[in-house]
């Protein structure tokens, strides 16, 4: 459909020491996400504070790190769960979204998690996947579990923000990934892994969804999965198992393609670095953090304004 985009080459800027990869046994996560293979580490999740230390999880092993602006990597956490999204709150709170336990809180002085949200009135989560903050603070997150083409079933939630109200936006949903609200917040741009495409869900004039539908069709690898979106209303989307990126304008057009210079499993980004024009990317096979430096600068996060 469209003539292949130029390609941005990354480089490695940080990799989980060796200390901190587990082997010799396989995690309860990679038992059924991973039929049993070994997985020493599985990163995810990256989201800058305001010191410029970049947050990642490790899903597989229930562990939380921060890595320094040179690239060094801290334990903050490791507890008996799945942390699989992270976000960091204007106030400096750290929102987990926990596959196992639901949206969790962080609190990184301590080390400690305590719960924010672990059901719905359907009951409890399928398996929360990543989140999202809108400029009022209303929390975006997708609800995934094992859902997909077969049980297309996932869903994506709002928690207010004025006063804590659930609201269930969509449902029917083939796994419900990454995600970020467009620029003038009345959208929602949503990676559903398994239909390897980003939904549009555009929200009425109540904040309900409406006139929902595929926004851009994927081909290969295993589909879309982190999802950042930059100053100008593009988006860079994570493509897991095709070891890329793909940079799209406002429209939706593809504008560049980043590649890995490492494994195929690209799962997650963030923008970074002082201009926001550097895409820090996490390659979850290898256990490293990659980096691209892209054309125009990412959207300031809620952490950031």
């Amino acid at each position: 459909m469209y003539a292949p985009p130029p390609v941005i080459e990354t480089t490695v800027f940080a990799r989980v020491p060796e200390r901190f990869r587990i082997h010799g046994r396989t995690s309860k996560w990679a038992q059924v996400q991973r039929g049993g293979r070994p997985t020493p580490v599985f990163l995810e999740g990256p989201s800058f504070d305001r010191l410029g230390n970049l947050y990642v999880v490790d899903v597989a092993w229930g562990r939380i790190f921060r890595v320094s602006p040179d690239g060094e990597f801290t334990l903050v956490i490791e507890y008996d769960g799945e942390p699989n999204g992270l976000k960091i709150h204007r106030d400096g709170r750290i929102f987990v979204a926990d596959f196992r336990h639901g949206i969790m809180l962080l609190d990184p002085e301590r080390g400690a998690v305590e719960p924010v949200v672990q059901a719905s009135e359907f009951g409890p989560f399928k398996g929360v996947n990543d989140l999202f903050f809108a400029s009022n603070g209303d929390l975006y997150f997708t609800d995934q579990g094992l859902t997909g083409l077969q049980d297309p079933s996932g869903r994506l939630y709002r928690l207010r923000a004025d006063g804590g109200r659930l609201d269930m936006l969509l449902q029917g949903i083939p796994s419900p990934n990454g995600l970020v609200l467009n620029l003038d917040e009345d959208i929602v741009f949503l990676n559903v892994t398994r239909d390897n495409a980003v939904w549009r869900v555009p929200l009425n004039a109540s904040g309900a969804a409406f006139k929902v539908g595929a926004y851009i069709r994927l081909s290969g690898g295993n589909g879309p999965d982190g999802l950042a979106i930059d100053e100008a209303g593009g988006l860079a989307i994570a493509h897991l198992g095709l070891g890329s990126v793909w940079i799209v304008n406002a429209i939706g057009e593809p504008v560049a393609r980043v590649k890995s210079c490492a494994g195929l499993a690209t799962t997650n980004l963030a923008y970074g670095g002082e201009d926001r024009r550097t895409l820090y990317i996490t390659e979850s096979e290898t256990g490293q953090i990659l980096t691209a430096r892209v054309e125009t600068p990412g959207r300031l996060m809620f952490s950031h304004c």
